[in-house]
C-alpha cells in the first residue's frame, strides 16, 4: 500500500493555490518563454546609468529566474529574480500590469519561477530595477526554499541536494561554472600545442595503467566481467603506436577506495602523451599549463589553499624523492643496496611495511611518512623507485630509478608523469612481477594486459606523459578543501552512516 506524503503547512498552502492559477487560466507548470536579456547584460548595460537617464530610454528588457525575495504589499510590490548569472530586482504595480496580472503575482511564493517584461528605473536607494509591464508565471515551487541564513547548513546535506545548494549558495555557483571553464582551457590550450583530444573505452577487460582497486561489472552477452577503468594509459599508448604522435583524454575513471576530502570513488583525469618527447616536456608543459590557468580562469598567480598561500609565479622546484628523504631523516637510499637492510631501516625509523615491500617500496614509504606533508609550494619529485613504477622507463644512471615526477602543492599530488617504457621485452618482466605481488597480497598490482604487450612489440616511440587530476585541479584554482565541492553528484554514504555492520545486515534480509 502507498504511503501518503505528510505535507508541511507550507507545503499545503503552495498545493491549494494550483485551481486559482488554472481559475485564472494559468498554466502552474511553465511553459516555453523566450528571453531578450540576463541579468549580467541589463546590469552590465545599464547599472552605470542614473535615474534620469533610464527615464529616458524606451529599452524593454525580458528576463527570467526564480524568486529569491518578496515584498508583497497593496497594489504595488518588489521582488528579486535570480537566473544563472545574478539577481536584479523588479517593481510591479496592478496599474502598470493590469488587475488580473496582479492577481497571478499576487498566487507567487519563493522559489517559483517567473518571466518579467519591462523598463528600467532606479529606486531612491538607487537599485537597478525592472518595472514590470507584464509578469508571467512559469513554475510553481511546490516546496519552499530553505532559509537564507539558517537552511542549507548541514554540509552533506548540500552534497545530497546539489540543486538547492546551487539556487542558495553563491559559491557553489561560481564553482560549477568555473569548473567547465577550467576544462575548455586546458583543451584550448593542448589544441594549440597540437594536441588531439580522444575518446577510449571506459569498461576494459583487464585492469591495467595505475595501481588501484577497482569497480567490477559483468557483460551478460558475453558472459564475462570487467572493469570499470582505473586509468586511461594503456590505451592512449596504444594510440601513440598507431602515429596519432600527441594525445590527450579527460575523462571519467573509477576506482573502489576511500571517500575524504580529496578522493572520490568516481572521479576525472586527464592523460596526455607525446610521441617522441620525454619527462622534461612534461614539466614544461605542466608549469606552463598551471600558470595559464592561473592567470587567465582565477586572474591571480596567488593562490589560497589548504591553508597555504601559493605563489605559481616563480619558477617551480625540482628535486629527487632520495633527496628528499636524505634531507628530512639523513637516510641516503642510493647507499642502501639490499632489500634486507632497506627493511631495517624502516624497523629502526617505525616506518610501517607490509609483505610485499622490497627496497623501493621502503623509499617510497619513507617519502610518504616523513616528506609528503612538507612540500608546500609547487615541487616537482623526480626519481621514483623502480618497484612502484612498472609503466616508466629506468633511469639509466641508476636503473632501481626510473624517470618520473609527481608534482606536489599544499603537499597534494597534481599529476604522475613519466618518460615511457617503451622496451616491450622489459615491460613483459615488469608486468610478471606486478604478478608476483598481486599474489603476495598487493591488491592494487597490476594484471598482464597482452594486448598492449603486442602493440608494444610493434614499436612505441620515445615517449613522454603525464596523468592529472582534474578535480584537485579545479579545487585548487578554485581554493576550496574539499573535493566534493567541486564535483556537482559526489559520492555519499547513506544518512546515518554505511557500517559494515548494516551493510551485513542487509545481506541477511536478503537470504531471509
Amino acid at each position: 500500500m502507498e504511503e501518503k506524503e505528510e505535507l508541511t503547512d507550507q507545503e499545503a498552502a503552495r498545493r491549494a493555490k494550483l485551481p486559482r492559477y488554472e481559475e485564472l487560466g494559468v498554466a502552474p507548470f511553465g511553459h516555453k518563454f523566450v528571453r531578450n536579456s540576463t541579468t549580467q547584460e541589463v546590469i552590465a548595460k545599464y547599472g552605470s546609468k542614473t535615474a534620469e537617464e533610464l527615464q529616458q530610454l524606451t529599452d524593454e528588457v525580458i528576463l527570467a529566474g526564480r524568486i529569491r525575495l518578496l515584498r508583497k504589499m497593496g497594489k504595488a510590490s518588489f521582488f528579486n529574480i535570480q537566473d544563472r548569472y545574478g539577481t536584479i530586482q523588479c517593481y510591479i504595480k496592478m496599474d502598470n500590469v493590469g488587475e488580473k496580472n496582479y492577481s497571478i503575482f499576487k498566487l507567487s511564493d519563493l522559489g517559483d519561477i517567473c518571466g518579467v517584461r519591462g523598463t528600467l528605473m532606479k529606486t531612491m536607494t538607487g537599485e537597478l530595477t525592472v518595472r514590470l509591464v507584464e509578469f508571467t508565471h512559469l513554475t510553481k515551487a511546490l516546496k519552499p526554499l530553505p532559509e537564507k541564513f539558517h537552511g542549507l547548513t548541514d554540509v552533506e546535506e548540500r552534497y545530497r541536494r546539489r540543486y538547492l545548494d546551487l539556487i542558495m549558495n553563491d559559491d557553489a555557483r561560481k564553482i560549477a561554472f568555473m569548473r567547465p571553464q577550467i576544462i575548455r582551457a586546458i583543451q584550448h590550450y593542448l589544441d594549440g600545442l597540437g594536441y588531439v583530444e580522444v575518446e577510449t573505452s571506459i569498461l576494459q577487460p583487464i585492469l591495467g595503467g595505475a595501481a588501484a582497486r577497482p569497480f567490477i561489472t559483468h557483460h551478460n552477452t558475453l558472459d564475462k566481467d570487467f572493469y570499470l577503468r582505473i586509468a586511461t594509459e594503456l590505451s592512449l599508448k596504444k594510440l601513440i603506436v598507431g602515429g596519432m604522435e600527441q594525445v590527450y583524454e579527460i575523462g571519467r575513471q573509477f576506482r573502489n577506495e576511500g571517500i575524504d576530502t580529496t578522493h572520490n570513488p568516481e572521479f576525472t583525469s586527464m592523460e596526455l602523451y607525446k610521441a617522441y618527447g620525454d619527462l622534461s616536456d612534461m614539466a614544461q608543459l605542466t608549469e606552463d599549463m598551471i600558470r595559464m590557468l592561473a592567470k587567465d580562469v582565477v586572474k591571480s598567480y596567488k593562490i589560497k589553499w589548504l591553508g597555504h598561500d601559493i605563489d605559481l609565479e616563480p619558477e617551480f622546484r625540482h628535486a629527487t624523492m632520495n633527496d628528499l628523504v636524505k634531507e628530512k631523516t639523513g637516510v641516503d637510499f642510493s647507499a642502501i643496496h639490499s632489500d634486507e637492510e632497506a627493511l631495517a631501516i624502516a624497523k629502526k625509523f617505525n616506518v610501517p611495511v607490509e609483505k610485499h615491500f622490497r627496497w623501493g617500496h621502503v623509499l617510497n614509504a619513507f617519502f610518504e611518512t616523513f616528506v609528503e606533508e612538507t612540500l608546500i609550494q609547487p615541487t616537482f619529485v623526480y626519481g621514483h623507485p623502480l618497484e612502484i613504477t612498472p609503466l616508466a622507463r629506468k633511469d639509466e644512471k641508476d636503473p632501481r630509478f626510473t624517470q618520473r615526477f609527481e608534482l606536489y602543492i599544499s603537499s597534494k599530488e597534481f599529476c604522475n608523469a613519466y618518460t615511457e617504457l617503451n622496451d616491450p621485452l622489459d615491460q613483459r618482466e615488469r608486468f610478471l612481477n606486478q604478478v608476483k605481488e598481486k599474489e603476495q597480497g598487493n591488491e592494487e598490482a597490476n594484471e598482464i594486459d597482452y594486448s598492449f604487450l603486442d602493440a608494444m612489440d610493434y614499436g612505441l616511440p620515445p615517449t613522454g606523459g603525464i596523468g592529472f587530476g582534474i578535480d584537485r585541479l579545479v579545487m585548487f584554482l578554485c581554493q576550496v578543501d574539499s573535493i566534493r565541492e567541486v564535483i556537482l553528484f559526489p559520492t555519499m554514504r547513506d544518512r546515518g552512516g554505511n557500517t559494515q555492520e548494516k551493510v551485513e545486515e542487509k545481506k541477511d534480509e536478503k537470504k531471509e
